[in-house]
């Protein structure tokens, strides 16, 4: 059998068994890195693969370390490890339930509308949805809530993280397009392509990370006035009341100055995403030292766990690197090329199969996991369809947030389960997210009617 033909089997086995094995839950750096090892010594003994690509790989890796796009990750979750650990939303998310509670629905609308304020100062998937779930969900059940709309509007306004800007996720997906619209755009002949940068991508995003909140509220407030037993208001005292107006203040402000410094700055064209996430990684610490909760002790915590999670996501990167090396040079990038070109419907088919497959991977696998699979294999090949980059990488985040809400593997469920009470079963988690997932397909069908919504205030702002 010609070795051409050989390698393009072995690409499709290579893919096939690195997912299974991450279903499987063996650890994802490894998995990718030994598979792709295991793989390319097949390839090589068959002549489909040449050992001598391995050299690319260290200054691969060298420029992962040296990239001052990718500085931005470490500095924005420390600036949300901060925020969370400094009791700085806590304080808001108490505030914005009472600010909110006295209307029907109101305290569902209050943690939507603080999982956006947090997603858009500090992009922590994970300390949003756990801070949400210890102190809202207790006060929503007690308020009479019904437990699915609970859990889903604390999951689901968690994850506006993954969208709304500042958002690791974001950095990934612009620093992979920057490399595929490059490598496209010289295949079609032009030499000096303009560049997808990491600004294009937070100011495409914000758009539709607004539409989602906007469709969460009304859903949320749909429901109650369908279900008034679903959604009851609560009663302040009167001390309560007279006090509100201060505590607004005091807990709203300081997360709105710090959104105005980090995202205002990059939209303003101020400064790049990695000095925004100096500021914002600083003023973090400032905002906790003035309101007297940032000690020695948390600031050590603070900074342990953004190293874990830093260490976690680019040991995954190094480990899809190799992934994408052997899977690409023995045929599989071409193979997927002309699958997704020869597919009825042209651009739309192509684009459609693409979005498909990562709405169900989402079921079983992490965002990083897929961001670091599918999108270096499949975004060259969409964008030599003349797709708009930025459009495409919006999508690409939007459709990636259902994966923390998709059961069996939605992360978002696994950490509302750790700290929902006993009488919350987890069929009302998988259930309550069901309506969430289905408005977020809503926002990707009107961004995909709409493109508008993601390439505007980009070409607005940056030309």
């Amino acid at each position: 059998m010609d070795s051409t033909v050989l390698g393009e089997i072995l690409s499709v086995l290579l893919f096939a068994v690195a997912i299974g094995t991450l279903m499987l839950g063996y650890p994802v750096a490894f998995t990718l890195g030994g598979t792709s090892l295991l793989f390319a010594l097949l390839g090589w003994l068959v002549g489909a693969f040449d050992p001598s690509y391995f050299a690319t790989l260290a200054p691969r890796y060298f420029g992962i370390m040296q990239s001052e796009v990718l500085v931005a990750v470490p500095l924005f979750i420390l600036m949300g490890t901060v925020l969370e650990r400094t009791r700085i939303a806590e304080a808001l998310l108490t505030t914005m339930g009472q600010c909110f509670g006295p209307l029907r629905g109101g305290l569902a609308v209050a943690v939507i509308v603080v999982g956006a304020l947090l997603a858009a100062s500090t992009g922590v998937v994970g300390a949003t949805v756990v801070t949400m779930g210890l102190i809202s969900l207790p006060a929503m059940l007690r308020a009479g809530y019904d437990p699915r709309l609970a859990t889903g509007a604390i999951c689901a306004s968690g994850t506006l993280g993954q969208i709304i800007p500042p958002s690791t996720i974001l950095i990934f997906v612009a620093d992979f397009l920057q490399g595929a619209n490059a490598e496209a755009q010289l295949r079609k002949g032009n030499f000096a392509p303009d560049p997808v940068s990491v600004s294009d991508l937070f100011a495409g995003a914000l758009l539709p990370g607004l539409l989602l909140v906007g469709l969460y509220i009304l859903w949320s407030v749909a429901l109650a006035w369908a279900r008034p037993s679903a959604a009851p208001a609560i009663t302040m005292t009167d001390a309560e009341r007279g006090s509100l107006p201060l505590r607004i203040v005091a807990s709203l402000v300081p997360p709105l100055l710090l959104i105005l410094a980090v995202l205002g700055s990059i939209l303003a064209g101020i400064a790049t995403p990695t000095e925004s996430a100096s500021v914002g990684a600083v003023g973090a610490a400032a905002l906790a030292i003035l309101r007297g909760e940032l000690s020695l002790a948390r600031l050590q915590e603070a900074a342990e766990s953004t190293l874990k999670t830093t260490s976690m996501v680019f040991i995954i990167l190094f480990g899809a690197s190799m992934f994408s090396l052997v899977f690409r040079t023995m045929g599989g990038e071409l193979l997927i090329e002309q699958v997704l070109h020869g597919l009825p419907g042209g651009r739309v088919g192509a684009v459609l199969a693409a979005m498909g497959m990562m709405f169900l991977l989402g079921f079983f696998l992490d965002t990083f996991e897929i961001i670091f699979i599918v999108v270096p294999l499949t975004a060259p090949a969409l964008l030599l369809l003349d797709i708009d980059p930025i459009w495409l990488g919006v999508m690409i985040g939007v459709n990636l947030q259902t994966s923390f809400l998709t059961p069996p593997f939605g992360f978002a469920l696994f950490y509302l389960r750790g700290v929902a009470p006993g009488s919350v079963s987890t069929g009302d988690l998988y259930r309550g997210i069901i309506p969430f997932v289905a408005l977020q397909l809503l926002a990707l069908g009107l961004l995909w009617e709409f493109p508008g919504l993601a390439t505007w205030l980009p070409r607005l702002l940056f030309g």
